[in-house]
C-alpha cells in the first residue's frame, strides 16, 4: 500500500471554514472514489492554518486512476472551485511503508 498525504495551507482564519465546506459537499464525492479515507485533520501547533489529510492505494497505479475518476467527476470538479479561495498552497508526498510499520 501507499498513503497520499496531502497538506494545503489556507488563508489564515479559513481552516474552518474549509472543513466545513469539505464535510457538507466533498466528503460525500470524494470518499466513493479514493475509498481509503486513513485520517483528516487541521493544526493546532507548529505551521497553523494546515488541512493534512491522507488517503490509501494499493499501489501508485491505482493512486492514478483513482484520481483520475475524481478528476473526471464534474460534482468534484464544481467543489473545488469553491474551496480554491480558501488555500494559499499545498503539498504532496507519497508514503511508504516501513516494514514493520502497523500501516502499510
Amino acid at each position: 500500500m501507499i498513503i497520499e498525504m496531502r497538506t494545503y495551507n489556507c488563508f489564515p482564519g479559513k481552516v474552518q471554514e474549509y472543513l466545513k465546506l469539505f464535510e457538507a459537499e466533498g466528503y460525500k464525492i470524494q470518499v466513493p472514489i479514493f475509498g481509503n479515507l486513513i485520517g483528516y485533520f487541521s493544526t493546532e501547533i507548529g505551521p497553523i492554518n494546515q488541512i493534512i489529510h491522507m488517503w490509501g492505494f494499493e499501489s501508485f497505479e491505482d493512486r492514478e486512476r483513482r484520481r483520475a475518476t475524481l478528476q473526471s467527476n464534474p460534482e468534484w470538479l464544481e467543489f473545488v472551485k469553491k474551496l480554491r479561495p480558501l488555500v494559499q498552497s499545498q503539498a504532496n508526498a507519497i508514503l511508504r511503508g516501513a516494514a514493520f510499520s502497523p500501516i502499510r
